[in-house]
């Protein structure tokens, strides 16, 4: 039984690694031209769930750090995932 959960941890960590590197591409993307190119499109559409529950709620200034303290948190249980497994 450990075995199969010890695999889906790994799995999700997997997963969850890729999805890191989508929300940091997101990110680029966002401050250039090609944020409007269907790759653009389609990275947003992954990983707006998640960042968009952080956006707008965090502002300081004309700065919105939701995304930064999305990343963050994710990096979080990223991390506790990784220490787990």
């Amino acid at each position: 039984m450990d075995d199969i959960l010890l695999s889906i941890l790994r799995v999700a960590y997997q997963v969850m690694t890729i999805y890191y590197y989508l929300m940091f591409a997101s990110i680029i993307l966002s401050w250039t031209p090609y944020k409007t190119s269907n790759i653009g499109v389609f990275i947003d559409r992954l990983v707006d769930p998640y960042l968009g529950l952080f956006r707008n709620k965090f502002i300081i200034g004309m700065m919105d750090l939701g995304t930064l303290i999305g990343i963050i948190l994710f990096q979080l249980l990223l991390t506790f995932i990784g220490q787990v497994i």
